[in-house]
């Protein structure tokens, strides 16, 4: 069995658990739309095929396709209503396939993009007429950016004119020196996965304690999503829910986010969407916060509303 299997199972059931959910809805979401009318976006997930060209550099190499129909008939079946989709690291600074799943669902989908800082300003326009809505800084393996460079610098600036974001995925010991300079330059910062938790400390990390400390300022929002990579079984789990708690506290529901990590990459045989989805639920018990959380907030952050 390979992990397109394994995805095809963990998706029905998926489909099994939203069928015994009352209709219209994700577990624990009343259906309620929030003010823009959208129910529930999924702010994390990928897509790509076996036949895509990949990048050179690269910690890992699917064996299986989530192709866009795979994404959305995802989205139906787990009562989301809109998806952002994430570069994947694997396909390196060749965003077209999931440029084209943005041309095919503009009002549904919207894309964060991976570039290199030499990317000229007329290749960041076309992206953004397409639905990208910022840029992806994936450093797991990586060194970090010398973000004082002038290629940095002149990047940056075009980010903030597009009213882009920059998402960042990097351990949480590396945040406290990452994001200061992003939030100097004037973009939104988005950080991947509970900031990436050493999963030997827990929320004992002191870089997710340092992360916790820009929950002070307004230029940094959070993603309550893949749990699984900041720990496995209950463990991981007991981190997730320490965590959610923390940035709740911290950042308030205002600025965070959910994502399904669809389909899981390294983790297709433990995750699902629908247990991504339920596993909010337990985070976060009030319905209010969550309506934020799925709608709200990621409706004007990843611009749903233009």
């Amino acid at each position: 069995m390979n992990r397109r299997t394994f995805c095809r199972d963990m998706l029905a059931g998926g489909l099994a658990l939203t069928l015994a959910r009352p209709s219209g809805a994700a577990s624990g979401t009343s259906g309620t739309p929030g003010a823009s009318g959208i129910v529930a976006v999924d702010t994390h997930a990928h897509v790509f095929t076996r036949s895509l060209a990949l990048a050179g550099e690269r910690r890992y190499a699917p064996e299986y396709d989530a192709s866009i129909a795979d994404y959305l008939a995802m989205l139906d079946r787990n009562g989301l209503s809109n998806g952002v989709l994430i570069q994947p690291s694997f396909l390196g600074t060749d965003n077209s396939y999931m440029v084209s799943a943005l041309r095919q669902e503009p009002k549904r989908l919207r894309g964060i993009a991976v570039l290199a800082p030499e990317a000229e300003a007329a290749t960041m326009r076309d992206l953004a007429e397409a639905g990208i809505v910022g840029l992806r800084l994936n450093l797991i393996g990586r060194p970090d950016p010398a973000f004082g460079t002038p290629a940095w610098k002149t990047h940056l600036a075009r980010a903030k004119e597009l009213g882009w974001q920059i998402e960042v995925q990097a351990e949480a010991r590396r945040l406290g020196g990452l994001l200061p300079p992003l939030v100097e330059a004037g973009v939104p910062v988005v950080v991947d996965h509970f900031g990436r938790i050493d999963s030997a400390l827990g929320v004992a990390d002191p870089g997710f304690g340092r992360l916790l400390g820009f929950g002070a300022g307004g230029g940094v929002w959070v993603k309550l999503s893949g749990a699984y990579r900041n720990g496995s079984g209950e463990a991981g789990q007991q981190t997730a829910r320490e965590a959610a708690a923390r940035l709740r506290e911290a950042f308030g529901p205002q600025r965070l986010l959910w994502g399904s990590d669809w389909p899981h990459t390294q983790f297709e045989t433990k995750a699902s969407p629908a247990e991504a989805r339920r596993d909010l639920d337990a985070w976060v018990p009030d319905a209010a916060d969550r309506r934020i959380i799925l709608a709200d907030t990621p409706t004007q952050l990843f611009r749903f509303d233009r």
